[in-house]
C-alpha cells in the first residue's frame, strides 16, 4: 500500500482487472457476512470498469452461498432523452441503458449461482428519479447511508458517474446535461453508439456531495493502459480539484485507490 499526493489515500496495485474484481469483491462479502449487520448498501456505477468487480462478486457469492437477499444496490446514474418537451428515462431496453446494465451484468450475474432464497431481488436496486432526484438522497438516508461505494474514473475529463468537471464538491443528486467528453468516453463504453451525436445529451446523476456524505467507505477502480494519465492526474492534484471530479475520492471516507498494473506503469515518484 502507498499514498497518493496530500491527502494520502491508499493506492493498491494489483496484476490485472481479474485481481481488482476480487479484491473488491472480497470487501464487500466480508460486509454481508457480518451477522451483526442487518442490510448492506452498495453504491455501484455501470460501465466497462466494474464488470470484472461484478463478475468475481458473483462467483465468491456462488461459492460461499453467501446471502445477497440482504444486500441493496443504489446505482449511480441513467441516460436521458426528450420526450414530449421532458426528459425521462431512455429505454430500459436500451444497449446502453444503466438499468438494462443493472439487470443484466449486475444482478444476473450475482445471483447466477445462488438459491431463489438467497438472490438480489430487483427491488432491492434503486435508480434516481428524474422526476424528482432529491428523494434519492432522503432514500439514501432511509437505508442508512451506503456501507461500500464502489467509483470509475472517466478516461478523459474524470468524470464520476454523469458528474462533469466543474461539479462542486456539495453537489447532490440532479439532473444535469452531459458533457462532450463524458459523451466520447460512453462511445467507447457502449460500442452501440457509432457516432458523438447517438450519444443522450441528459442524465440524471448522483453527485460528488452524495457520494462524499453518504458513504462510509469508498473504492476508486481505474485498470488498463488507457488509464495511466489519469490516474497521474490523480497523483498530481493530491486533492480535491473541481475541473477533475474523480479526485473526490481524496474527501471521502475510508478511502482507497484500486489500479491493475497496466494503469500504474510509469506512475513515477507521484506516488
Amino acid at each position: 500500500m502507498s499514498a497518493v499526493g496530500e491527502r494520502a489515500v491508499p493506492l493498491t496495485v494489483l496484476p490485472d482487472e481479474a485481481a481488482i474484481g476480487k479484491h473488491v469483491a472480497q470487501q464487500v462479502l466480508s460486509l454481508l457476512e457480518d451477522a451483526s449487520i442487518r442490510r448492506i448498501v452498495v453504491g455501484c456505477p455501470a460501465g466497462r470498469t466494474p464488470r470484472s468487480t461484478y463478475r468475481a462478486l458473483g462467483e465468491l457469492a456462488a461459492a460461499r452461498r453467501s446471502d445477497l437477499s440482504r444486500l441493496a444496490i443504489v446505482m449511480m446514474d441513467e441516460f436521458l432523452v426528450e420526450m414530449n418537451g421532458q426528459l425521462r428515462y431512455c429505454d430500459a431496453d436500451a444497449l446502453y441503458s444503466c438499468r438494462r446494465f443493472a439487470e443484466v451484468e449486475l444482478r444476473q450475474v450475482l445471483n447466477a449461482g445462488l438459491s431463489r432464497d438467497r438472490q438480489l431481488p430487483a427491488s432491492q436496486i434503486h435508480f434516481p428519479d428524474p422526476d424528482d432526484p432529491g428523494r434519492f438522497e432522503d432514500l439514501i438516508a432511509e437505508l442508512g447511508g451506503i456501507d461500500f461505494f464502489i467509483i470509475a474514473s472517466g478516461t478523459s475529463d474524470g468524470h464520476v458517474a454523469f458528474n462533469p468537471p466543474g461539479s462542486a464538491l456539495d453537489s447532490l443528486t440532479r439532473i444535469v446535461e452531459l458533457a462532450a467528453t463524458t459523451r466520447r468516453d460512453n462511445m467507447s463504453t457502449f460500442p452501440v453508439f457509432d457516432d458523438l451525436s447517438e450519444v443522450p445529451k441528459f442524465g440524471v446523476t448522483v453527485g460528488l456531495g452524495t457520494v462524499v456524505q453518504h458513504s462510509k467507505r469508498v473504492a476508486l477502480l481505474m485498470s488498463g493502459m488507457g488509464k495511466r494519465a489519469a490516474l497521474q492526474r490523480l497523483a498530481e492534484l493530491g486533492r480535491f480539484d473541481p475541473s477533475w471530479p474523480a479526485s473526490v475520492v481524496f474527501e471521502c471516507r475510508h478511502p482507497e485507490i484500486v489500479v491493475d498494473a497496466a494503469a500504474a506503469e510509469g506512475l513515477g515518484s507521484g506516488i
